[in-house]
Protein backbone atom coordinates (compact mmCIF):
# COMPACT_ATOMS: atom_id res chain seq x y z
CA UNK A 1 0.00 0.00 0.00
CA UNK A 2 1.67 3.57 -1.28
CA UNK A 3 2.22 6.20 1.66
CA UNK A 4 0.27 8.46 0.05
CA UNK A 5 -2.66 6.39 0.25
CA UNK A 6 -2.46 5.10 3.47
CA UNK A 7 -4.10 7.95 6.13
CA UNK A 8 -4.38 5.62 9.38
CA UNK A 9 -2.52 5.75 12.55
CA UNK A 10 1.04 5.18 11.93
CA UNK A 11 0.89 2.00 14.65
CA UNK A 12 -0.93 0.14 12.50
CA UNK A 13 0.53 1.08 8.79
CA UNK A 14 2.62 -1.12 7.08
CA UNK A 15 5.64 -0.73 7.59
CA UNK A 16 6.85 0.79 4.46
CA UNK A 17 4.54 3.56 5.29
CA UNK A 18 5.98 3.57 8.88
CA UNK A 19 9.31 4.36 7.45
CA UNK A 20 8.24 6.85 5.38
CA UNK A 21 6.57 8.89 8.32
CA UNK A 22 9.41 8.59 10.63
CA UNK A 23 11.86 9.69 7.18
CA UNK A 24 9.66 12.58 6.81
CA UNK A 25 9.18 13.38 10.37
CA UNK A 26 12.68 13.51 11.32
CA UNK A 27 13.61 15.05 8.31
CA UNK A 28 11.39 18.25 9.10
CA UNK A 29 12.80 18.03 12.65
CA UNK A 30 16.21 18.64 11.40
CA UNK A 31 15.11 21.36 8.97
CA UNK A 32 13.34 23.55 11.79
CA UNK A 33 16.35 22.77 14.02
CA UNK A 34 18.86 24.12 11.00
CA UNK A 35 16.00 27.31 10.41
CA UNK A 36 16.34 28.17 14.41
CA UNK A 37 20.17 28.19 14.19
CA UNK A 38 20.12 30.35 11.26
CA UNK A 39 17.54 32.45 12.85
CA UNK A 40 19.09 33.08 16.12
CA UNK A 41 22.16 33.69 13.93
CA UNK A 42 20.11 36.77 12.16
CA UNK A 43 19.14 38.24 14.95
CA UNK A 44 22.64 38.09 17.28
CA UNK A 45 24.27 39.42 14.21
CA UNK A 46 21.44 42.49 14.13
CA UNK A 47 22.74 45.54 15.77
CA UNK A 48 18.74 46.43 17.30
CA UNK A 49 18.98 42.69 19.25
CA UNK A 50 20.47 44.39 22.34
CA UNK A 51 17.44 47.21 22.56
CA UNK A 52 15.12 43.82 21.54
CA UNK A 53 16.61 41.97 24.55
CA UNK A 54 16.21 44.96 26.83
CA UNK A 55 12.45 45.21 25.82
CA UNK A 56 11.63 41.67 26.59
CA UNK A 57 13.41 41.60 30.13
CA UNK A 58 11.47 42.47 33.77
CA UNK A 59 7.64 42.84 33.97
CA UNK A 60 7.58 42.59 30.01
CA UNK A 61 8.58 38.73 30.29
CA UNK A 62 5.47 37.69 31.37
CA UNK A 63 4.05 39.69 28.27
CA UNK A 64 6.69 38.03 26.30
CA UNK A 65 5.50 34.56 28.02
CA UNK A 66 2.24 34.81 27.74
CA UNK A 67 2.37 35.72 23.48
CA UNK A 68 4.82 33.15 23.33
CA UNK A 69 2.28 30.53 24.35
CA UNK A 70 -0.59 31.97 22.60
CA UNK A 71 1.40 31.63 19.14
CA UNK A 72 2.78 28.26 19.87
CA UNK A 73 -1.07 27.34 20.03
CA UNK A 74 -1.81 28.29 17.01
CA UNK A 75 1.46 26.92 15.34
CA UNK A 76 0.06 23.63 17.16
CA UNK A 77 -3.46 23.93 15.46
CA UNK A 78 -1.91 25.20 11.99
CA UNK A 79 0.87 22.22 12.07
CA UNK A 80 -2.15 19.77 12.31
CA UNK A 81 -4.61 21.27 10.02
CA UNK A 82 -6.08 18.76 6.96
CA UNK A 83 -6.96 21.77 5.31
CA UNK A 84 -3.27 22.16 3.37
CA UNK A 85 0.37 21.07 3.52
CA UNK A 86 0.73 24.81 3.23
CA UNK A 87 -0.88 25.79 6.02
CA UNK A 88 0.82 22.76 8.14
CA UNK A 89 3.91 24.79 7.03
CA UNK A 90 3.11 27.66 8.08
CA UNK A 91 2.41 26.50 11.60
CA UNK A 92 5.83 25.06 11.79
CA UNK A 93 7.38 27.75 10.56
CA UNK A 94 5.95 30.58 12.82
CA UNK A 95 6.68 28.02 16.09
CA UNK A 96 10.34 28.42 15.22
CA UNK A 97 10.44 31.94 14.69
CA UNK A 98 8.65 31.91 18.05
CA UNK A 99 11.07 29.85 19.22
CA UNK A 100 14.10 31.67 17.55
CA UNK A 101 12.69 35.06 19.52
CA UNK A 102 12.00 33.33 23.10
CA UNK A 103 15.41 32.11 22.75
CA UNK A 104 17.08 36.02 22.50
CA UNK A 105 18.01 37.18 25.94
CA UNK A 106 19.38 33.61 26.76
CA UNK A 107 21.76 33.49 23.77
CA UNK A 108 22.81 36.82 23.54
CA UNK A 109 23.43 36.30 27.53
CA UNK A 110 25.47 32.79 26.36
CA UNK A 111 27.18 34.31 23.22
CA UNK A 112 28.27 37.92 24.92
CA UNK A 113 28.69 38.16 28.06
CA UNK A 114 29.62 34.13 28.77
CA UNK A 115 31.98 31.72 27.27
CA UNK A 116 30.53 31.26 23.65
CA UNK A 117 31.39 27.88 23.42
CA UNK A 118 28.17 27.69 26.04
CA UNK A 119 26.30 27.54 22.77
CA UNK A 120 27.89 24.70 20.32
CA UNK A 121 28.73 22.46 23.41
CA UNK A 122 25.12 22.65 24.72
CA UNK A 123 23.92 21.88 21.50
CA UNK A 124 26.37 18.69 21.13
CA UNK A 125 24.69 17.15 24.74
CA UNK A 126 21.58 18.52 23.79
CA UNK A 127 21.66 16.44 20.30
CA UNK A 128 23.34 13.50 22.67
CA UNK A 129 20.64 13.53 24.78
CA UNK A 130 17.90 13.27 22.18
CA UNK A 131 19.55 10.65 20.41
CA UNK A 132 19.79 8.57 23.64
CA UNK A 133 16.12 9.12 24.51
CA UNK A 134 14.81 8.67 20.89
CA UNK A 135 16.67 4.91 21.27
CA UNK A 136 15.18 4.34 24.13
CA UNK A 137 11.28 5.22 22.83
CA UNK A 138 11.69 3.67 19.79
CA UNK A 139 13.23 0.27 20.53
CA UNK A 140 12.29 -0.52 24.37
CA UNK A 141 8.74 -1.34 23.31
CA UNK A 142 7.53 0.82 26.40
CA UNK A 143 4.37 3.33 25.90
CA UNK A 144 5.61 6.25 27.42
CA UNK A 145 1.84 8.01 27.67
CA UNK A 146 1.73 7.26 31.58
CA UNK A 147 3.97 10.66 31.47
CA UNK A 148 1.40 12.89 30.38
CA UNK A 149 -0.25 13.74 34.08
CA UNK A 150 3.46 14.46 35.21
CA UNK A 151 4.41 16.45 32.44
CA UNK A 152 1.25 18.63 32.75
CA UNK A 153 1.51 19.04 36.08
CA UNK A 154 5.32 19.47 35.96
CA UNK A 155 4.74 22.27 33.47
CA UNK A 156 2.18 24.22 35.27
CA UNK A 157 4.73 24.55 38.53
CA UNK A 158 7.16 25.40 36.22
CA UNK A 159 5.19 27.98 34.64
CA UNK A 160 3.86 29.01 38.22
CA UNK A 161 7.66 29.25 39.22
CA UNK A 162 8.59 31.23 36.37
CA UNK A 163 5.49 33.97 36.80
CA UNK A 164 6.64 34.03 40.51
CA UNK A 165 10.13 34.78 39.78
CA UNK A 166 8.97 37.98 37.52
CA UNK A 167 6.38 39.38 40.00
CA UNK A 168 8.89 38.94 43.15
CA UNK A 169 12.00 39.61 41.95
CA UNK A 170 13.72 35.90 43.03
CA UNK A 171 15.89 33.46 41.07
CA UNK A 172 15.30 30.71 39.62
CA UNK A 173 18.49 28.26 40.49
CA UNK A 174 20.32 25.96 38.96
CA UNK A 175 17.82 22.98 40.69
CA UNK A 176 15.16 24.66 38.87
CA UNK A 177 16.89 23.47 35.20
CA UNK A 178 18.08 20.91 35.85
CA UNK A 179 14.35 19.98 36.98
CA UNK A 180 13.39 21.08 33.64
CA UNK A 181 15.73 19.09 31.88
CA UNK A 182 14.38 16.23 33.57
CA UNK A 183 10.61 17.38 32.12
CA UNK A 184 12.34 17.74 28.48
CA UNK A 185 13.96 14.30 28.62
CA UNK A 186 10.35 12.88 29.69
CA UNK A 187 8.66 15.29 27.12
CA UNK A 188 11.09 13.83 24.39
CA UNK A 189 10.17 10.51 25.86
CA UNK A 190 6.19 11.04 25.64
CA UNK A 191 6.47 12.74 22.38
CA UNK A 192 8.42 9.86 20.52
CA UNK A 193 6.07 7.51 22.25
CA UNK A 194 2.74 9.33 21.05
CA UNK A 195 3.58 10.34 17.75
CA UNK A 196 4.38 6.54 17.19
CA UNK A 197 1.06 5.14 18.32
CA UNK A 198 -1.30 7.50 17.64
CA UNK A 199 -0.41 10.04 14.60
CA UNK A 200 -1.72 9.52 11.38
CA UNK A 201 1.30 8.71 8.72
CA UNK A 202 0.33 12.09 7.04
CA UNK A 203 1.07 14.21 9.94
CA UNK A 204 4.52 14.40 9.96
CA UNK A 205 4.43 18.25 9.81
CA UNK A 206 2.98 18.09 13.69
CA UNK A 207 5.00 15.69 14.91
CA UNK A 208 8.23 17.15 13.57
CA UNK A 209 6.87 20.57 15.70
CA UNK A 210 5.95 18.89 19.04
CA UNK A 211 9.35 17.09 19.30
CA UNK A 212 10.97 20.53 18.31
CA UNK A 213 9.28 21.84 21.23
CA UNK A 214 10.65 19.32 23.35
CA UNK A 215 14.45 19.79 21.65
CA UNK A 216 14.00 23.52 22.56
CA UNK A 217 13.18 23.13 25.81
CA UNK A 218 15.87 20.82 26.32
CA UNK A 219 18.57 22.70 25.01
CA UNK A 220 17.20 26.30 26.48
CA UNK A 221 17.96 25.03 29.83
CA UNK A 222 21.06 23.05 28.94
CA UNK A 223 22.21 26.57 28.01
CA UNK A 224 21.46 28.04 30.66
CA UNK A 225 22.57 25.64 33.40
CA UNK A 226 25.84 25.82 31.84
CA UNK A 227 26.07 29.80 31.49
CA UNK A 228 25.07 29.98 34.82
CA UNK A 229 28.36 27.88 35.46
Amino acid sequence: MAYDVYRGPVASAPASARAEFIRKTYLHLAGAVLAFIALEWLLLSWNGSRGLVEAMLGRSWLLVLAAFMGVSYVADRWARSDTSRGMQYLGLGLYVVAEAIIFLPLMTVAAFYSDPAVIPGSAIMTGLLFAGLTFTAVTSGVDFSFLRSALIIGGFVGLGLIVASVLFGFSLGIIFSLVMVGLAAASILYTTSNILRYYRTDQYVAASLSLFAAVALLYFYIVRILTRR
